[in-house]
């Protein structure tokens, strides 16, 4: 099955909604967490489709909502440690667009 779960995810607009949630709930650790912990499992994967579900994740605007999401939750272990996750997956590789990813988390405060 591999990561055809995480494909069908992002096919049915998860990146979109995850990260409408994270700026609508950036208060709540709780949603922080979570929203991490499905970004870090949904960008999963070196094949072609992982390396797109990155680049769909930047494109959504994830890299500044985790960023942000570290600075509004400083004093949670979970939040910080599922922010780490997510950011390390959407930055990790050595395709053509990692450098931007990484410039962009970059940006965003990482």
């Amino acid at each position: 099955q591999g990561y055809a779960l995480a494909q069908a995810a992002v096919d049915a607009g998860a990146l979109s909604q995850l990260v409408a949630a994270m700026h609508a709930h950036l208060g709540s650790a709780d949603v922080q967490e979570w929203a991490c912990g499905a970004l870090f499992s949904i960008k999963a994967g070196n094949d072609a489709q992982g390396i797109a579900r990155r680049q769909t994740a930047a494109g959504a605007g994830a890299l500044p909502q985790i960023i942000a999401a570290m600075h509004a939750h400083q004093d949670s272990a979970a939040v910080q440690l599922r922010a780490c996750g997510a950011l390390a997956n959407i930055t990790a590789g050595a395709d053509a667009q990692a450098d931007a990813r990484r410039r962009a988390a970059a940006d965003a405060g990482a």
